[in-house]
């Protein structure tokens, strides 16, 4: 299967780099470029890409704007967003959290952890950089967010088992599946079933929306250890 990849960046050099990189591998395809926020909506609407590669800040829409737009379109449900950008700052990482991105990543990373961090959110996974660190979670998404409502309520996980909000609570303190499964003594293939089916239950469309989940409805408190 190959991952379709949408670019949105105002540097055109960027651009450029990003394609020839992405190109290059066997089961990725680039299937648009996009200057700005405006124009990324519209080309994913137009080219429906797998994976969206979005910049944050470029003139008049920015990233955040059609991060959010692109993810709350459902004619593009099978749309993720990583968003990839100079500004790691705790606030950025919060609202793109908040606007349904999969996944933050640093310009910084080298090629290897790009290509690895697009199919990591093409597979439905979350992936922070190192610099969005736990504690940029707990500050900001243990915050109630207005625009969440009565959808981010504790009563929402009602329909999730035991289990499933085991999980999930350890998923959103930053474990991974293999890190989840030792501690409760089962397979990775177990814990990721658990992730899906309490994805599935909770509309969260990737693992990074269960996260926000999780902190929103209080069922993991902020400064919770790992």
């Amino acid at each position: 299967m190959t991952i379709r990849v949408l670019l949105a960046d105002d540097q055109a050099l960027l651009r450029g780099a990003f394609r020839v990189l992405i190109d290059a591998e066997d089961d990725m395809e680039v299937v648009g470029e996009a200057s700005d926020g405006r124009q990324a909506v519209e080309l994913a609407r137009a080219t429906r890409p797998d994976i969206v590669l979005m910049d944050i800040r470029m003139p008049g829409a920015d990233g955040l704007g059609a991060t959010a737009a692109i993810c709350g379109d459902e004619e593009l449900a099978g749309t993720r967003v990583l968003i990839l950008t100079t500004f790691e700052i705790d606030e950025y990482v919060a609202q793109a959290l908040r606007a349904g991105a999969g996944g933050f990543l640093g310009k910084g990373a080298d090629p290897a952890e790009l290509l690895a961090a697009v199919r990591t959110v093409a597979a439905g996974d979350a992936l922070l950089s190192p610099a969005a660190t736990r504690a940029v979670i707990d500050q900001f998404l243990a915050q109630p967010d207005p625009a969440a409502g009565a959808n981010a309520s504790a009563e929402r996980l009602s329909v999730l088992t035991a289990r499933e909000r085991e999980v999930m609570s350890m998923a959103a303190t930053g474990l991974t599946n293999e890190e989840i499964a030792e501690r409760m003594f089962v397979s990775p293939f177990t814990v990721r079933t658990h992730v899906h089916r309490a994805m599935a239950k909770l509309d969260a469309r990737d693992r990074a929306q269960l996260v926000a989940i999780a902190y929103q409805s209080g069922l993991v408190p902020p400064g919770r250890p790992a």
